[in-house]
């Protein structure tokens, strides 16, 4: 894993290049902060207020941007909302305080959903290659309102099956629509449900296979 970790002098950055899917945001919006193609340090958190870089963090779908204070207490919040967005033709992005495979991996993941990926659970872009065609609009099903919907996150990959995700949960659609409210899912991962994003479990079918 290469993690960076720049230190300002109010703020900290870290960037994780293996969760990076090209979002682009941080570029984009703070051209003098993230700096890309140059030789050198590339990520300058002095030329922004910690404030700036925590909605930069924020801004960052799959958590590879994560800001910390001088104390090393990660600044940004926990959502008053857990979601997970279906990206059109793309992973699965969640907004949780999340742990995967038991592993605390912050409030922001992309989870591959092509079966493509060679960072399986997370996503590495070869939706792109794979030419993977799914809708980030499917049909939304009838949900009632959850009694909570902030808290503790857990996504279980199963081995060469679907992601078992348990606590409170609302799945968002490209556009932001509510698609569906739960406690416990089962999301495909292999790319080919005919119920995306949900496991009909196919996976089994077609001969699936991933350790992670």
């Amino acid at each position: 894993m290469s993690i960076e970790t720049v230190r300002g002098r109010e703020a900290t950055v870290t960037f994780d290049a293996d969760r990076c899917i090209h979002a682009r945001h941080c570029v984009l919006d703070r051209p003098d902060v993230f700096v890309p193609n140059v030789d050198g340090q590339w990520i300058h958190p002095d030329r922004a207020t910690p404030a700036e870089l925590v909605e930069l963090a924020h801004n960052c779908p799959s958590g590879a941007i994560a800001c910390h204070g001088s104390d090393g207490a990660l600044l940004e919040a926990a959502p008053r909302v857990n979601t997970v967005r279906v990206r059109e033709n793309g992973p699965l992005a969640f907004r949780a305080p999340l742990t995967v495979d038991g592993r605390a991996v912050g409030l922001r993941a992309t989870l591959c959903r092509c079966g493509a990926s060679a960072r399986k659970p997370f996503c590495d872009g070869s939706h792109g290659t794979a030419h993977f065609s799914a809708s980030g609009e499917p049909a939304a099903a009838d949900s009632t309102a959850l009694p909570q919907r902030d808290g503790a996150l857990a996504v279980e990959p199963i081995r060469d099956g679907p992601l078992h995700v348990r606590g409170n949960l609302e799945v968002i659609s490209g556009t932001g629509k509510t698609l569906n409210r739960m406690a416990e899912a089962w999301l495909c991962r292999c790319g080919q449900s005919s119920k995306k994003p949900y496991c009909d479990g196919t996976h089994k079918r077609v001969g699936f296979r991933s350790e992670a």
